[in-house]
């Protein structure tokens, strides 16, 4: 059983994913910032299409700290000792989990803060597209893309030795969690402009069951013996 006096992991974890991720963060943070800032001086319409669906491929490159964590946790046998007081792997990977949408609301929630401020400062309107597009579509696909590809980052962590090169699931990690997002604009060009809602809500749809599937069989497909040091 859990021990009732073990404090909770969420905080550390979040806070060692800032530190061990930074370069990412700043990266995806910046980028994004640059982008809605140049977006938002743009008209109507280049501003509500564009950076919405920009939002969640920038966005998600900024999670990989949480991955580190968990990979330099397991690596070191930091789980070991967690299991041994009685931490069970769920909670785990809901810290894990945690993390990584902190680090996804944190370069989104900064980037609209930012290029709204602009827009609206310099007397822009906010189209009601954009809206629809932001609520509709990037944010749930944001969280839902972060949510899957940290699901799978640990499936394919735990299932293989741990490395740091292109080869590791660090090293492709940003490129899984850009994969959503793009594979859901060239759906949707490719669908023509009478389809182009319908497919990426539909893409939202199956990011979103596929990271509820994942995370809901973590637990039952990645016994303790995962998260012990593979040294």
């Amino acid at each position: 059983m859990e021990s009732p006096a073990l404090p909770s992991l969420l905080g550390t974890t979040i806070r060692r994913s800032f530190t061990v991720g930074r370069v990412n963060l700043v990266v995806a943070t910046g980028a994004s910032l640059v982008w809605g800032t140049l977006l938002s001086l743009t008209s109507g319409s280049a501003f509500s299409s564009l950076f919405p669906l920009l939002l969640p491929i920038l966005g998600t490159i900024g999670t990989a700290g949480a991955m580190l964590v968990f990979t330099n946790d397991r690596t070191k046998g930091v789980f070991e000792y967690l299991i041994a007081y009685g931490v069970p792997p769920h909670r785990v990977f809901a810290n894990v989990l945690g993390a990584a949408i902190t680090l996804v609301a944190l370069v989104d929630g900064l980037t609209l803060a930012v290029a709204l401020a602009v827009r609206l400062t310099l007397g822009l309107a906010v189209p009601l597209v954009f809206v629809e597009t932001l609520l509709g579509y990037s944010l749930p696909m944001s969280f839902g893309a972060t949510a899957l590809v940290t699901a799978a980052g640990m499936y394919w962590t735990s299932l293989s030795s741990p490395r740091t090169g292109m080869n590791s699931p660090l090293g492709l990690l940003p490129m899984l969690g850009v994969a959503p997002g793009g594979l859901a604009l060239l759906a949707a060009e490719g669908a023509g402009p009478g389809y182009r809602t319908y497919v990426l809500i539909g893409a939202v749809v199956v990011v979103v069951v596929l990271a509820f599937v994942l995370l809901l069989l973590e637990s039952r497909l990645m016994p303790r013996e995962r998260l012990l040091s593979p040294a």
